[in-house]
């Protein structure tokens, strides 16, 4: 079985993200939830945003990369939307990498050097979620990874919404999250 760090959005270690942890665990794997914001969670995007902002993009990724020190190198590197900063950094440069799950977003290789031989990885979003598709040019980056790297899956799932695999969020989406748990309980497989 594998064992996972997986990173948060920026509402916080919510209640859907613990839910999906749960469900890797319950198929054998170990999964660590660091908690990037110090216990705070935030009923929406733009107030988990305004915390992240006040406490510094580069502190919230910061206690990312301290949260695995004691960790093995032989890990898989998960994170949700904001998470993925912590998780994409630590995939491309901390030796020993198993594997890559990227949900909501995806960061332009280049920003942490170039991705590892060997790594597989697998980036999950919505068609029409403007923060994935639009803004900050999570689908290109996504696209170019996959175009670079040897093992690499983008899964684009019919919706708009940003954060549609956290259970306790509105915009869950029952059928598209389902599809995402089975998916990466299958990476997870392979990489184990």
């Amino acid at each position: 079985m594998a064992e996972v760090v997986l990173y948060h959005h920026a509402q916080g270690l919510t209640d859907g993200v613990k839910s999906f942890a749960d469900e890797l665990r319950q198929a054998g794997h170990t999964v660590h939830l660091p908690d990037l914001y110090d216990g705070h969670t935030f009923a929406t995007l733009d107030e988990g945003m305004d915390y992240a902002r006040t406490t510094g993009f580069a502190t919230v990724t910061e206690r990312g990369l301290r949260a695995v020190q004691e960790l093995p190198e032989a890990i898989v590197y998960a994170g949700f939307s904001l998470g993925v900063m912590a998780a994409q950094q630590l995939a491309q440069t901390r030796p020993g990498a198993r594997g890559a799950l990227f949900y909501y977003s995806c960061v332009p290789v280049e920003e942490f050097g170039t991705w590892p031989d060997g790594v597989p990885v697998q980036i999950h979003g919505m068609d029409e979620d403007p923060f994935f598709t639009e803004e900050g040019g999570d689908l290109d980056a996504a696209r170019a990874l996959v175009a670079s790297a040897g093992q690499a899956e983008l899964f684009l799932y019919t919706g708009k919404e940003h954060l549609f695999a956290d259970s306790s969020l509105p915009g869950y989406d029952a059928e598209a999250a389902a599809l995402t748990t089975r998916r990466t309980l299958d990476f997870l497989a392979k990489v184990s």
